[in-house]
């Protein structure tokens, strides 16, 4: 696994509950500000090994950005029942919603 793998693993892990993340901000996060595809990859290919709360993770518009319903569904199912208010469209209000991780020091991750 690459060390910007492991970063975008660990920044996932991390998403509290009924909070989300965006993909480029997780990518910005873990080192790469333009790898937000990858955070992607990342996610299809190790959500289960990893146990990675993956439907805390939406598109930089604040979307559930999923083009198949049946994982569209389970992901604003499994938002709406952590507390997230999904609107119309899969739409989440990221300043409501949105997690900006910091360490212990204060700085963001």
């Amino acid at each position: 696994m690459t060390s910007f793998t492991e970063r975008v693993v660990r920044i996932i892990q991390q998403i509290p509950e009924g909070r989300v993340m965006t993909y480029g901000q997780i990518a910005r996060l873990a080192g790469s500000p333009r790898a937000a595809r990858q955070v992607v990859r990342v996610l299809h290919s190790m959500s289960r090994k990893h146990h990675l709360p993956w439907h805390r993770v939406i598109n930089s518009k604040g979307q559930i950005g999923l083009q198949d319903e049946a994982a569209f569904q389970e992901q604003l199912l499994s938002l709406e029942a952590e507390g997230v208010e999904v609107g119309l469209g899969g739409v989440i209000d990221l300043e409501r919603y949105q997690w900006e991780p910091v360490d212990l020091f204060g700085d963001l991750l």
